[in-house]
């Protein structure tokens, strides 16, 4: 989990920027990325991909990347936009204001999956890198927590559709609400394909 960052940092690049997102898959809600500086020479405390764990240890870690990072920056990019732009681009948009929201600009910057970002800061992509690299994993750690708290926010504006549980994600509930509700300001029409009489499709019923 530290190999990338230790071989860029034997190269002489001091402030290495993780970045990586979530929400990408869901049916509502924003997609938030989060970019991570740790100081040069940290180790891996603990820190791995935040879909391998819990949401009280997220939200442990999470404290704890705050307290030793260099520099945290968090970029969403909202339902609108995700449907205007397409759920790749805002992505990328979200990733880029992550770095741009960064109090420390970094010499090199590792992001996870296999599309880049446009910057003229020297950077690569790591498939599967928060699995690979702890700087990533940090980054994932932020952003999941930093959304789950969103998504905990529209739970108590849009209460019919259970955010706080799902998360926004297509679960069996979810689907179910919408198909009962129909779709919310804050769900994603691209995602949500309709009929010609307005109703969701099949996939969409209890």
């Amino acid at each position: 989990m530290d190999s990338f960052e230790k071989k860029l940092w034997s190269a002489g690049f001091n402030l290495i920027a993780g970045v990586d997102e979530a929400g990408r898959g869901a049916l509502a809600g924003p997609v938030v990325a989060a970019a991570v500086i740790f100081p040069y020479g940290t180790e891996n405390f603990g820190l791995k991909d935040s879909k391998k764990l819990t949401a009280a240890r997220r939200e442990s870690l999470f404290k704890e990347i705050e307290q030793k990072a260099v520099s945290i920056g968090i970029g969403v990019v909202g339902p609108e936009e995700i449907d205007r732009i397409n759920i790749l681009r805002a992505t990328l948009k979200a990733m880029e204001a992550a770095l741009s929201f960064l109090s420390h600009r970094p010499d090199y910057v590792i992001i996870d999956g296999n599309q880049s970002v446009n910057s003229d800061i020297p950077h690569e992509t790591i498939v599967k890198g928060d699995d690979r690299s702890f700087s990533i994993a940090a980054a994932s750690i932020i952003a999941k927590v930093a959304r789950d708290r969103m998504m905990a926010s529209l739970h108590d504006k849009f209460p019919d559709y259970n955010f706080s549980s799902h998360k926004g994600y297509g679960t069996e509930e979810h689907r179910g609400a919408i198909y009962k509700y129909g779709m919310s300001s804050v769900h994603r029409k691209s995602f949500i394909l309709k009929t010609r009489e307005g109703k969701q499709l099949s996939m969409f019923k209890r």
